[in-house]
């Protein structure tokens, strides 16, 4: 029997896609005049490679990513510079960061009938302040739990520590919770490695590449779909 539904933060209850895209592209254009380099498809090909490296392994710290990066192409960093830069991305996606439409009216209906908790990746944020659902008090006044996976010892999902966290929070067992999330490797294996059933949101609102994989899983376009499944 589900007795909770469990969510991801970012592009499952927000969209920060906007955000991200402003941030990398401030982030990008600095770099690259500060490094002086010639060719710009060079540099974008290596700072993609590394991002794409680094999210392999749930590491989102921009800083040490920006770093590898000055050391790729022989250059020295300043640690302070790329920390204050790496606050400053993060404004920019905070800033660009809005709930979906549906988000708060799919809560309230779920939060009549199911319990809610929140497991979500810290993604480099220096604390726990700066989490960008901070901007949202009354989004988070609906979850019962909330896990930021990352700090306080916690590993970052995949890893099914953050997950457990928060059943364990919660003192339910997998089978009684759906998780919904946006990512596949995160979010949707990470989920089902831990037994929960996993909901694949690919909202229609977000503009994104997604993983072309056969799956199971049930795939949804937009939160209020949860209503319309069986788990009533």
């Amino acid at each position: 029997m589900i007795n909770a539904f469990l969510f991801d933060f970012g592009q499952t209850l927000v969209d920060s896609s906007d955000g991200f895209r402003e941030a990398e592209k401030i982030a990008e254009t600095r770099i690259f005049s500060e490094l002086g380099l010639e060719s710009w498809s060079e540099f974008l090909a290596e700072y993609r490679r590394l991002r794409k490296d680094y999210q392999a392994q749930s590491n989102f710290s921009r800083a040490t990513l920006w770093h590898d990066l000055y050391d790729h192409f022989g250059r020295e960093s300043d640690r302070e510079s790329l920390i204050e830069m790496e606050l400053e991305y993060w404004d920019v996606v905070k800033s660009n960061t809005r709930p979906f439409p549906e988000t708060f009216m799919v809560l309230e209906q779920l939060s009549s009938n199911y319990r809610l908790g929140m497991i979500t990746n810290t993604q480099g944020q220096q604390s726990s302040d700066t989490h960008r659902m901070s901007l949202f008090p009354e989004l988070e006044e609906f979850f019962e739990a909330i896990v930021v996976a990352g700090q306080d010892d916690i590993p970052p999902k995949p890893d099914p520590a953050p997950f457990q966290f928060c059943l364990n929070s919660m003192n339910i067992s997998p089978g009684e919770a759906i998780y919904v999330g946006d990512d596949w490797r995160i979010d949707i294996c990470g989920a089902a490695d831990v037994g929960l059933q996993p909901i694949w949101i690919k909202h229609h609102l977000v503009s994104c590449t997604w993983p072309n994989v056969e799956t199971r899983v049930p795939v949804i376009t937009n939160l209020e779909q949860l209503l319309e499944l069986a788990f009533w």
